[in-house]
């Protein structure tokens, strides 16, 4: 259940269910008029992020910082290679929520990108991440891909 003011629902990612309201005839009108969408990013969001993460916690890797580099591993799946799962399989970008339910190959691709306590564990899941955010990234190419990577974060991976 969510409390909203009608002035808030101009914008919606999904058409809700009034159950109650004080004027249901205005706040009627306002939904029908509002725009109601899911705000999936379009490919440029991706390839300017996407390297800087992978950067960030490679770099985390290289200073020992296991932890931090796991949770990195976490965040990409959540923020980019989720939402490309569900971009490729024609859905909303919701992160990785009932991302199972695509099923097929990518989940054990995806699972890949899982790593266990151990540098060696977490390095791969990141040349796993990369090859799939590729893969991934073919789909619906950016306009202006960062001409050097993927290679220089290889690079540094295989000096970590």
């Amino acid at each position: 259940m969510k409390f909203v003011k009608s002035s808030d629902l101009t914008r919606l990612v999904e058409r809700p269910a009034v159950l109650f309201a004080r004027d249901s005839g205005q706040l009627e009108s306002i939904l029908e008029a509002a725009a109601i969408e899911w705000p999936n990013a379009p490919p440029e969001w991706f390839e300017q992020r996407a390297w800087i993460w992978l950067h960030y916690g490679a770099a985390k890797l290289a200073r020992g910082e296991v932890f931090e580099a796991l949770g990195m591993l976490a965040f990409f799946r959540d923020q980019v290679l989720g939402p490309m799962l569900h971009r490729r399989a024609g859905r909303p970008q919701r992160g990785v929520r009932r991302i199972e339910m695509l099923g097929g190959s990518a989940m054990g691709r995806l699972a890949g990108t899982i790593a266990t306590f151990d540098a060696e564990s977490v390095r791969a899941a990141f040349l796993k991440a990369i090859d799939m955010y590729l893969d991934l990234r073919a789909d619906e190419p950016p306009p202006q891909p960062v001409a050097t990577m993927p290679a220089a974060i290889r690079n540094y991976l295989a000096k970590t």
